[in-house]
């Protein structure tokens, strides 16, 4: 069974007002995905291990970021397309609420 580190919890109470649900949505859909997952502190932000670095978020002033450490094993067509523009740091470019993720089937 995966873990939850109470410094993600921080993070997430310590950032933006705009960026709380879009972290707590982004960590739940990590765990649902991957209930083995572990999770730690990397960097001054929130990482997801599994087997080495899976994944990786977090809140800016005005924008969120989630990244995969290993977009290049990624299946969906407009995630690889976000992972080779670099809009911003991670692979779903900026995020400024719920409506700018892709549905969560697509994530998972």
């Amino acid at each position: 069974m995966g873990s939850k580190d109470l410094r993600i919890d921080l993070y997430i109470a310590k950032s933006q007002e705009f960026a709380k649900p879009i972290l707590e949505h982004l960590r739940g859909l990590v765990h649902k995905a991957c209930p083995e997952v572990e999770e730690t502190m990397k960097w001054s932000f929130p990482h997801f291990d599994y087997k080495g670095m899976m994944c990786s978020m977090a809140a800016f002033k005005q924008h969120c970021a989630f990244g995969f450490w290993k977009a290049s094993l990624m299946r969906e067509k407009k995630l690889m397309v976000n992972a080779k523009a670099e809009t911003a740091m991670g692979h779903l470019g900026k995020i400024t609420c719920l409506k700018d993720l892709s549905a969560d089937k697509v994530l998972l």
